[in-house]
């Protein structure tokens, strides 16, 4: 049945595929369907030049779209090439690292190395030297997460 419906269709069946899959780019952009939809194009355009050749079988059709998805995919990508765009706010999401150089007081005492601080209306967990309750304390680091901050004693 699948063969029936390839040879109906004949070459052009790439070339509806590759136009619904930019279309579908269209609708719900991403880039990722552009770089597929490019590659069946390519496929069709290569069906129509060599369709009636006894090796270009439905199979070899679906692995050179595969191989040319693949090639079309990485060359994209190095065309596009990375987003790294600079920020105005390179701090945005990272709420740990906004707070280093921050005064406050210790709510809790740092005991084995852990404590808690409340800067604005959080309260955060810290680390550092063993400190007693009220002390006052600079942030110094934060943890990658953002979950832990680092603290030294204020002299």
């Amino acid at each position: 049945m699948f063969d029936r419906i390839i040879s109906e269709l004949g070459p052009w069946n790439w070339m509806v595929l590759g136009f619904v899959l930019l279309v579908m780019e269209v609708i719900a952009p991403g880039i990722f369907m552009l770089w597929i939809g490019i590659a069946a194009l390519l496929i069709g355009v290569v069906s129509l030049l060599i369709w009636d050749a006894g090796f270009w079988t439905w199979q070899i059709q679906v692995l050179a779209f595969l191989a040319m998805s693949l090639v079309s995919t990485y060359v994209g990508k190095r065309l596009v090439g990375g987003r790294d765009d600079g920020t105005d706010q390179p701090l945005l999401n990272r709420r740990g690292a906004q707070m280093i150089g921050r005064m406050a007081t210790l709510a809790e005492p740092i005991k084995d190395g852990r404590g808690r601080i409340k800067l604005g209306d959080t309260l955060w967990r810290v680390s550092g030297p063993d400190l007693p309750a009220g002390t006052q304390v600079r942030v110094t680091g934060a943890a990658d997460t953002d979950l832990e901050l680092t603290v030294e004693a204020v002299d």
